[in-house]
């Protein structure tokens, strides 16, 4: 079968490279892709949220199934334009989208059904938001209602960066024209619980952790991740359990439920609070970079996982019982503004895997084009070896303009 991946990250390298090892793949095509990604398979210049284009290409290639990566692209509808054209594809339709592209959505629809998670208000009136943020405890979290590629979530510990974040989504639009859901802010360890999901039916995969913050220590601003880590030792069997029944599998029975059923991947960004597990975030997609260390992770053959989602059929998923952790190496200033262009140099002596999230080819060189850059995956029988062997790889690497956390899985090191 011909296969076709839409995204140009690490997610989508992470994917293809799960396709390669499939039996069942005669050759892979990647929209737009990368230069990492052009290695194992045929880049095609076509932007994520072209859908038309998009369409055109799989129709033209003969293409059995498409895997749709980018929030993006789902939510500009790729899945309901491939699927009126008789098309076999991995992702939500736009309706079902709404569970990430409306933070709103989400959480309106948590509440009807019970699923447990911050208390929350939405707002659309500066003034308002702000009265009620003064009126509330601090910390608050403050979400931008739409798509913001992760950075449309602001921890306001004070008034002054509450009214602050406040200004740039509501008066300033700084991601677009939206609305605010501001949410009571909840302590403990957050992990992401994604599934494949079809319908009601709710197939887990192992769990992985995200880490936000741009420096080690968990310091800076939040990023669109600087590093994940798989399995979790602090997240227990019956805390698994807990989340699969009481927060998965009702999630995707409540799209069900509101006429709008889900078929993809339904990523839970979880928290272990004092009070239980309660849900930070829906994703309609893999997460990126929790990917990257999932799929490595999967022995099934990731062709029959999707093609039982796409065409409602059914999987059994088998894992390896490795550690693998990855560090994300970003350009000098992300996740704010950033210079592209910087050779990167070393990546034929790196041992494990690495996964392009921001590189294109220059001639023979590999520059950078991107906020994340790499993200390089160490492998061991333990998390510590794992971490032990990324790091390794990571110092092979040279490039004057990428910087990396050295702390990833702490949570799982540190023994709390």
């Amino acid at each position: 079968m011909k296969v076709l991946v839409i995204g140009g990250g690490g997610r989508e390298h992470a994917i293809v490279d799960a396709l390669s090892r499939s039996p069942q793949v005669e050759k892979i095509y990647c929209a737009p892709g990368n230069a990492g990604i052009a290695r194992q398979a045929e880049c095609v210049a076509i932007k994520d949220t072209d859908v038309e284009r998009l369409r055109d290409l799989a129709v033209e290639k003969g293409i059995g199934l498409t895997v749709v990566g980018p929030e993006a692209a789902l939510a500009a509808g790729v899945t309901d334009v491939f699927r009126a054209a008789g098309l076999s594809v991995f992702g939500p339709t736009k309706s079902a989208t709404r569970i990430e592209s409306s933070k709103d959505f989400a959480k309106e629809l948590m509440r009807k059904y019970d699923i447990p998670t911050a208390a929350f208000r939405t707002f659309d009136n500066y003034d308002e938001a702000s009265a009620y943020v003064k009126a509330g405890s601090l910390p608050t979290v403050l979400k931008y209602d739409g798509l913001a590629a992760g950075k449309g979530v602001v921890i306001a510990e004070t008034q002054e960066q509450a009214d602050e974040a406040l200004r740039d989504m509501l008066l300033d639009n700084k991601f677009g024209r939206g609305r605010v859901v501001i949410e009571e802010f909840l302590t403990g360890p957050e992990f992401s619980f994604m599934c494949f999901v079809s319908g009601t039916k709710v197939w887990p995969m192992v769990l992985a952790q995200d880490h936000k913050r741009a420096y080690d220590g968990d310091k800076g601003p939040n990023t669109g991740g600087m590093g994940a880590y798989s399995p979790l030792p602090f997240i227990t069997a019956e805390d698994e359990a807990y989340a699969l029944e009481h927060i998965m599998k009702p999630a995707a029975a409540a799209m069900v439920a509101e006429g709008c059923p889900f078929e993809g991947v339904l990523y839970g960004g979880l928290m272990k609070t004092p009070q239980g597990i309660k849900v930070i975030e829906f994703n309609a997609r893999f997460g990126d970079p929790e990917t990257e260390v999932v799929l490595p992770r999967l022995k099934s053959d990731i062709v029959d996982i999707f093609r039982a989602v796409a065409e409602g059929g059914d999987a059994r998923l088998e894992w390896h019982d490795f550690a693998a952790l990855g560090v994300v190496l970003a350009s000098k200033g992300y996740p704010g503004s950033y210079d592209k262009g910087f050779e990167i140099r070393g990546l034929d002596k790196v041992e494990g895997a690495v996964y392009h999230m921001g590189t294109k080819a220059d001639g023979d060189r590999i520059v950078t084009a991107g906020g994340r850059v790499l993200f390089v995956v160490g492998r061991g029988a333990t998390i510590p070896e794992a971490r032990e062997a990324a790091l390794r790889d990571v110092g092979r690497i040279e490039c004057d303009n990428l910087f990396h956390r050295t702390d990833i899985g702490h949570w799982a090191l540190s023994g709390k």
